[in-house]
C-alpha cells in the first residue's frame, strides 16, 4: 500500500495582538514503514515545535491530520499565503 503525502499548511495573523502563526500537517511515512501524521506550530520566522504520533493505517493518519486542520480553521486559521503581507 502507498501512502499518500498529504501537506496542509496554515497561518494565522492578527497585527493588533501582534499574532503571527504558522501551523503545518503533514502524513508521511517513516524508515520503518509506518504511517506518520505530524504537526509543527510556532512563530512565523520560526522551527516552531514538532509533535508526530504513528498509526496503523494511511486513512486513520489522514483523519487525524483532518480533525486538526478543522480544529484551527475554527481559531482562525487560513490557507497559507491568504492572509495578507508578512509582519
Amino acid at each position: 500500500m502507498e501512502t499518500r503525502l498529504q501537506i496542509i499548511e496554515l497561518e494565522r495573523r492578527d497585527p493588533q495582538r501582534n499574532m503571527y502563526r504558522f501551523y503545518r500537517l503533514e502524513v508521511e511515512r517513516d524508515l520503518f514503514g509506518a504511517v506518520v501524521a505530524r504537526r509543527t506550530w510556532g512563530r512565523i520566522g520560526t522551527r516552531g515545535q514538532t509533535k508526530a504520533r504513528a498509526f496503523s493505517t494511511d486513512d486513520e493518519a489522514e483523519t487525524e491530520l483532518l480533525l486538526w486542520e478543522r480544529l484551527k480553521r475554527r481559531r482562525g486559521y487560513a490557507d497559507y499565503g491568504s492572509s495578507g503581507g508578512r509582519p
